[in-house]
């Protein structure tokens, strides 16, 4: 039986959310939104982690909006927030949505651009956090074909 105020789609910081999950799950589908800081946000707005998205009211949504965008304010604690000591500003902050991946561009625009390790990495199409080479990152190299490779002098179907 459906309620007459069930919403089958909420919006919840400019992303559409599926009213049958439960909002623990639906608030992890907001790009820069975890476990733990979906966790979080239920717990600062006193709404239960069960409840099923499209139960909740017009103002909860909107409470829910304002401490997801603004965590800090709610009384978060800064090693929640997934960006600390920005570098324009030095203020703490969360990104969620097309702000983060505008900054996470625009940082590595800014690697690239002062030719630091991990920005020289990124222009090679190199992983930049230290994994091995050898076996992974083997594809999209171009045209070259990679295969097994094969001792000088041994020869195919023997050892």
């Amino acid at each position: 039986m459906v309620e007459k105020d069930f919403k089958h789609v909420v919006r919840v910081a400019n992303t559409d959310l599926d009213g049958a999950k439960p909002i623990y799950i639906s608030l992890r589908k907001i790009k820069g939104v975890d476990f733990m800081f979906s966790n979080m946000v239920c717990h600062i707005a006193n709404i239960s982690k069960e409840k099923k998205t499209g139960e909740l009211t017009d103002e909860e949504v909107s409470r829910l909006d304002e401490i997801i965008r603004n965590p800090v304010k709610f009384g978060a604690p800064n090693w929640m927030l997934n960006r600390r000591k920005d570098i324009e500003t030095g203020v703490d902050k969360h990104l969620v949505g097309a702000d983060l991946i505008f900054t996470v561009d625009s940082d590595t625009k800014r690697m690239k651009k002062i030719k630091c390790y991990s920005g020289v990495r990124h222009m090679f199409g190199q992983p930049v956090r230290g994994q091995r080479t050898r076996s992974n990152f083997r594809k999209n190299k171009g045209r070259v074909h990679l295969g097994v490779k094969k001792r000088a002098g041994a020869k195919a179907g023997k050892v």
